[in-house]
């Protein structure tokens, strides 16, 4: 890792943790804050970003926004935006889902063990991290892309019926949830039990919902038990979850009309961060969605809206 110091430029610091998941085994989480310290240009991986390690938290009762990423992603697969909030006074708590990453995909079949891991990242940041104190417990938002779009949903009420599954792969079997299903069979008895309201965590009180997986399985009464704002993001061109069967479900499903925003010529990773020039020789699937879409413009969009939505839907009065 090398760093570049910028003098005199403060903006969010920046923490990488481990913290003991629901079931006990290690979860990483990564964390944006503001701060008053001076940032420097970070080279993490496959992506560089200017942030404070470790530095202090500056500000009071601070809302609290946890992050969701997709299947095989990381909690620095939306960097950018969780940038954008921190700069925005939001604390940022982004997970890497244990057995759903990048670096190991073991249970990724297993959704519904992802909305505990949420609540337990919760739990930490406002009983255990060193910054708690700047928390407001009574202000806190969730953004989930992907399987982490349908892990806001539950955790924000959403009850699925995870049994229309198998009816809908039948028909169409080249979705790819119902691709993941067929390539991981041995875990299929993860999904079999519909979950209840016990997954419902009412500290959340506003979620960003970008290109939701298995929008379907809420059917039409599903998200009936949501009562908090939601943004809700799809990807015109999205071919891994096709109209209409997921972002459009949601949006017919929830009670109250959410701020909806469809995105022309987006494809479904294009509410990941702009990729690096290693990211992109990497993994160019995630990169590019082939048409010219010019993900960095979309995303000082992206990034305002989400940043205007949580102040609104969060704000202290």
């Amino acid at each position: 890792m090398f760093a570049v110091v910028h003098a005199g430029a403060a903006g969010a610091g920046f923490q990488s943790i481990s913290i003991p998941s629901p079931n006990g085994a290690p979860m990483q989480v990564d964390i944006w804050y503001p701060s008053p310290a001076p940032v420097a240009t970070r080279n993490m991986g496959v992506i560089t970003q200017d942030v404070a390690i470790g530095a202090a938290v500056e500000g009071s009762r601070l809302p609290l926004i946890v992050f969701s990423h997709g299947t095989g992603g990381f909690g620095l697969s939306h960097y950018d935006t969780a940038l954008a909030l921190a700069n925005a006074g939001f604390v940022v708590a982004a997970l890497t889902h244990p057995g759903d990453n990048y670096a190991d995909r073991s249970r990724s079949v297993d959704i519904m063990a992802r909305p505990k891991h949420v609540s337990g990242a919760i739990d930490y940041m406002l009983g255990t991290w060193q910054g708690r104190t700047s928390l407001a417990p009574g202000r806190i938002g969730i953004l989930g892309h992907s399987a982490g779009a349908f892990t806001a949903l539950v955790n924000i009420g959403g009850i699925p019926d995870l049994t229309l599954i198998s009816t809908h792969c039948k028909a169409h079997p080249s979705d790819f949830a119902c691709t993941l299903l067929s390539q991981n069979k041995d875990q299929l008895p993860q999904i079999s039990t519909v979950p209840t309201k016990a997954l419902h965590d009412v500290r959340i009180g506003a979620a960003v919902i970008a290109a939701p997986a298995l929008g379907f399985t809420f059917g039409a009464t599903g998200l009936h038990g949501v009562d908090v704002p939601v943004q809700l993001w799809r990807a015109e061109d999205d071919v891994l979850l096709p109209h209409p069967w997921y972002a459009e479900a949601v949006r017919t499903s929830l009670p109250k009309q959410p701020d909806y925003h469809s995105v022309a010529k987006a494809g479904h990773f294009d509410f990941l961060a702009p990729c690096s020039a290693k990211l992109s020789s990497l993994a160019p699937q995630i990169c590019t969605n082939g048409n010219g879409f010019d993900r960095e413009l979309f995303h000082r969009r992206f990034n305002s809206d989400v940043v205007s939505f949580f102040t609104k839907a969060l704000s202290p009065g």
